[in-house]
């Protein structure tokens, strides 16, 4: 009988410190997607903000190139350009982003 009562501490020990450790494991998974989140919003903006006279020297090749010819009547867009509307849309889809916020970085990307 003394035996039973000794484990039952221990078994509630064991689970409070179980139930502890799976928060602070979920809070830490939860503030390492938001610091990953930040720096692909940081990165976003960085590229916004680069003067759009080193956006021309590209645009000739494409038209020069014989064999970009099908890439630009695909879509038209420059590969870092889709890869900014994919992380759009991903931000977007998990709430980071308002719609309005969605369509104005959209827009700035797509250059309307």
């Amino acid at each position: 009988m003394p035996l039973i009562g000794r484990r039952r501490p221990l078994l509630r020990g064991a689970a409070v410190a179980g139930g502890a450790y799976y928060a602070g494991k979920k809070r830490q998974e939860s503030q390492q997607r938001e610091y990953e989140q930040e720096a692909r919003l940081e990165e976003l903006e960085g590229q916004q903000a680069a003067p759009p006279a080193e956006a021309p020297p590209p645009a000739p090749a494409y038209e020069a190139s014989p064999a970009a010819a099908p890439a630009a009547a695909g879509g038209g867009l420059a590969p870092d350009a889709i890869e900014q509307l994919k992380q759009l849309a991903e931000l977007h889809e998990q709430g980071v982003l308002t719609d309005d916020e969605f369509a104005d970085q959209k827009a700035r990307i797509l250059g309307g």
